[in-house]
């Protein structure tokens, strides 16, 4: 475990506190000796992302995609036809 830090010692040593955290070190800040956070890391965000990117790089869409071929839709409603 790491260390259980009070109140009024954070505040006076914020700054080593968190270089504590950012190394890897779990640091609980207690009031009156009653765990009340936990001081982590931020996760580094996900650049954002960028729409259009790939466009025109390789893929291909069908020009019928959007059409659900008959055969299709009578199996769906059970009308199952014998051959």
């Amino acid at each position: 475990m790491g260390a259980i830090v009070n109140m009024h010692a954070a505040k006076t040593q914020l700054s080593r506190l968190v270089d504590r955290a950012l190394a890897g070190e779990e640091v609980v800040i207690a009031r009156d000796g009653v765990p009340q956070v936990k001081l982590v890391p931020v996760e580094p965000r996900r650049p954002l992302r960028i729409p259009g990117r790939f466009a025109n790089q390789g893929y291909w869409i069908a020009p019928d995609f959007d059409e659900t071929p008959e055969w299709l839709i009578d199996d769906f409603e059970g009308n199952l036809k014998e051959d």
